[in-house]
């Protein structure tokens, strides 16, 4: 899930848990805005683990691809 599902998930559960007044036969929309809530809350999470994942393995290849290129000028001497 990324963060703007996650958003809006949240929004819309909010919606309903706090500003809707109609009701419908057999449906609690306050629990499902609450269930929905909580549902983004926990996708939040997950995108956020998952956006940190990502940056550390894209630290992690640049660092390997800069340390095994060769550092080395046109006459053969090595540069950093």
């Amino acid at each position: 899930m990324t963060f703007a599902g996650a958003l809006f998930l949240i929004v819309v559960g909010a919606i309903l848990r706090y500003a809707v007044n109609f009701k419908i036969a057999g449906i609690e929309e306050h629990t499902i805005g609450l269930i929905l809530i909580l549902a983004g809350a926990v996708g939040l999470v997950i995108a956020t683990f998952q956006a940190l994942a990502w940056y550390i393995a894209q630290r992690r290849r640049d660092r390997t691809y800069r340390d095994e290129r060769s550092y080395r000028d046109e006459r053969g001497y090595r540069t950093y």
